[in-house]
């Protein structure tokens, strides 16, 4: 009797005291709501796991970013969506593997569609704006183009608003004669030479570095867009070579100055390459001052990455950098070297300083940004979201069993990680045995260890058989 009337009692005190009940409703939506974070994710091209200082790297100077990882959380087995640059964007737009996403590949100008997003691509910008963000693409993108890739324009995928290169051959030149602005094509006092029959080339009386334009369309962005929650998905092209420059004149990396390097005894190859990781680190620097005073560092999730692993495209002396650190190969291989990316977050009062071993990749992006904005997750999807590690509750992180990612430009080559330790690849054709790595023991991937454990073998190959969906633009090939 006693316990019915303290219930009705405390029913008349919620529902007739106005205080309370708004105590009470309060409470439940702090649980209960979503963090909305402001989001960036920087994603410099084709820098190495083993190219900043806090990741090891002993003669290129990157302060700034150092200091992001010193204060932010740093992955330490974090992957890229692919080993190149199409299909890595695609899976961390769409949260899908590349074994199920739309673009799994480079395919360059001989067949633009293959290399664009579709109509039916669920994107995270595109969640993200219905969530009410302000969203931004700015610098290079390559799934879409006008024209035949029309379907992939960044308008139609979820950017209120675009600045940069659409084409990722445009986008080999750091001194361009024309860059993007939403669909509108914006001059630049670039001078071009022509190079080859690839429609790129460089600049030999260069006046405006595409990167620095970028960086201060960022600023602009943020300072504009502070007043409501805005993702930013901002894409340097540096440390990326100009191909064009390195076949005409042995020299791809083309940088306004070669800022600390000049004197260096180096040959320019070398200092154009450290300077570029030198001038992006500047960039992470002027963007956490602007943060800061605007007051919105803590109110900001800022993650850097690569969109996968370090080229030899420059000209310059890789055995000087060590770009891959302690992993073997680089761009365009699936051994970790070529997959594995420096990936830091920082997000003060939110994220504490340490370091992650969590095994995530960039498709995990997607369930992670749906979580911080509050929105399902689209399905199906490959997506796992990392937010439990980004808050310290890595009691609650979920793992994936398997991670996988193909390689289309020699031949077909798959590779899959099971459970965060076992890696697998398979070179050059889709019947080719199994290679097999434990990198819990042997993180450069040096033995092959595929006959003493037939076990794990069969489990890697009957994953691989099912891991992808058919694309008549990506078939699987054999030499």
């Amino acid at each position: 009797m006693h316990k019915q009337q303290d219930v009705r009692w405390f029913l008349r005190l919620v529902f007739c005291c106005p205080v309370v009940l708004g105590m009470m409703l309060a409470t439940a939506r702090a649980v209960e709501a979503p963090l909305r974070p402001n989001i960036i994710w920087i994603m410099a091209d084709d820098l190495g796991y083993g190219e900043l200082g806090c990741y090891g790297q002993q003669l290129i100077r990157t302060p700034h970013i150092d200091r992001l990882a010193a204060e932010g959380l740093r992955f330490v087995q974090f992957y890229a969506g692919a080993t190149v640059c199409a299909p890595s964007r695609s899976v961390l737009m769409t949260g899908l593997h590349q074994g199920h996403t739309t673009v799994r590949g480079n395919a360059g100008r001989t067949n633009p569609k293959a290399q664009a997003l579709r109509p039916h691509d669920v994107t995270v910008a595109t969640l993200l704006q219905q969530a009410g963000y302000a969203t931004a693409l700015i610098g290079k993108w390559g799934l879409g183009d006008v024209g035949e890739a029309e379907t992939g324009l960044p308008g139609r995928h979820g950017f209120d608003y675009f600045f940069g290169y659409l084409n990722q051959t445009h986008a080999h030149n750091h001194f361009p004669s024309f860059l993007w602005r939403n669909e509108t094509k914006i001059a630049l006092p670039n001078p071009i030479v022509p190079v080859g029959d690839t429609g790129a080339g460089y600049s030999p009386d260069p006046v405006l570095f595409a990167d620095d334009l970028f960086a201060d369309e960022v600023l602009k962005f943020v300072a504009q867009h502070q007043d409501r929650p805005f993702f930013i998905y901002w894409n340097p092209v540096i440390p990326h070579a100009n191909n064009e420059r390195t076949r005409a004149l042995k020299n791809g990396a083309h940088v306004p100055d070669f800022g600390p390097y000049a004197l260096a005894d180096w040959p320019e190859p070398d200092k154009g390459h450290a300077a570029m990781i030198t001038r992006l680190d500047s960039y992470v620097g002027r963007l956490r001052q602007r943060l800061e005073e605007l007051g919105l560092a803590e109110r900001t999730l800022v993650i850097f990455t690569s969109d996968n692993g370090p080229h030899n495209e420059s000209g310059h002396d890789v055995n000087r950098f060590r770009p891959s650190g302690p992993l073997r190969g680089m761009k365009r291989s699936l051994t970790d070297g070529g997959i594995r990316v420096p990936f830091i977050a920082w997000w003060p009062g939110r994220v504490r300083p340490g370091v992650s071993d969590h095994a995530g990749y960039f498709g995990d992006f997607m369930a992670t940004a749906c979580e911080l904005a509050g929105v399902e997750i689209p399905q199906p999807n490959d997506s796992i979201s990392f937010l439990p590690t980004l808050l310290g509750e890595t009691e609650k992180q979920a793992k994936h069993e398997f991670l996988y990612w193909e390689f289309h430009e020699r031949g077909f080559s798959q590779a899959a990680l099971y459970r965060g330790r076992w890696k697998a690849i398979r070179e050059q054709s889709a019947s080719a045995p199994l290679e097999l790595y434990d990198l819990a023991t042997d993180i450069g991937e040096s033995r092959n260890i595929a006959g003493q454990h037939p076990d794990l073998v069969r489990i890697l190959d009957e994953y691989l058989k099912t891991a992808r969906s058919e694309s008549p633009d990506w078939p699987i090939r054999s030499r």
